[in-house]
């Protein structure tokens, strides 16, 4: 387990403060970056050491003294919102290849399988992103792993589904009745409890035997619809409104018919394995009982 090594997160938001928070209660040094003056503040109200990091401008001087040699580097930064490729990361590895960290752990997302029509996948699915957002995701891998193999730094990917949890679920979306997708035309998708990640990502940055890449997901899919309509259960609101698919084509958002593109169940084995992990929430139900 880490010993005297300090913990920097790249991209302080909801997720990383909560794992900084976590860090800082067991003594462990924390410091971490963000991008606005509002999450900066956010920062020092929790008492996390933060600084401000813009990678989409000129980045010589602001990241000129960033030092990483022996911390252990989470990077959650999102990429740019448009485009194919991460130019973040790529400003970001070249600011820190002087002064590199021990460890890295970067957090992606299962987009990056695309749309595999229902099937059961796991960290052997080979990538075939669909959505920009995804082919940006698959890019910031490609750079990171290219990155730490040419360092030798470790290297931990962990490619993350939906995350829910207290203030992590569409409660405004189920009050306004904006509709959704009906159960025989609705996707499978997969989640995992903000709680059981943050132990997760912890344990990638904290324990030397963990590495390589790992499916973070409660192996429970299910549906979008089952999504909804169970939130709106848990929390004694009527359920949404259900359409057709092709009705959806007319009413939803393009962001929204993105997510609707694609079908996946997410195998966690591996994860489990490695991680010798039981987790809190295994399925949403559990989730949604303890945000109840």
């Amino acid at each position: 387990m880490l010993k005297n090594n300090q913990i920097t997160i790249a991209g302080c938001g909801h997720i990383g403060k909560l794992l900084a928070q976590q860090l800082l209660k067991k003594k462990i040094p924390v410091s971490a970056y963000v991008s606005s003056e509002t999450s900066l503040a956010e920062c020092k109200n929790r008492n996390i050491p933060c600084k401000i990091i813009d990678l989409d401008t000129d980045l010589d001087k602001a990241l000129q003294n960033i030092n990483l040699a022996g911390h252990h580097l989470i990077y959650l930064v999102p990429p740019p919102r448009s485009g194919k490729t991460d130019t973040r990361i790529t400003n970001y590895l070249h600011a820190i290849e002087k002064h590199k960290p021990e460890k890295f752990v970067l957090i992606s997302t299962t987009g990056v399988y695309g749309n595999c029509k229902g099937a059961w996948i796991d960290e052997s699915t080979p990538l075939n992103p669909t959505a920009d957002r995804a082919f940006r995701r698959a890019d910031a891998e490609r750079q990171v792993q290219q990155f730490c193999q040419h360092c030798s730094i470790p290297l931990v990917i962990l490619r993350v589904p939906g995350i829910y949890g207290p203030g992590k679920i569409p409660l405004a979306r189920i009050k306004s009745r904006q509709p959704i997708v009906n159960k025989q035309d609705s996707p499978f998708t997969n989640r995992i409890h903000a709680d059981d990640l943050l132990t997760i990502c912890e344990q990638a940055l904290l324990n030397p035997g963990i590495t390589g890449i790992y499916n973070v997901a409660d192996g429970h899919p299910g549906t979008m619809y089952d999504y909804f309509v169970g939130i709106a259960s848990a929390m004694n609101l009527p359920a949404p409104p259900a359409i057709s698919l092709e009705e959806a084509r007319h009413q939803l958002s393009e962001g929204m018919l993105s997510y609707m593109a694609e079908s996946r169940r997410i195998n966690n084995k591996k994860l489990l394995k490695d991680f010798e992990l039981v987790l809190q929430y295994p399925d949403l139900q559990a989730g949604l009982k303890h945000i109840v």
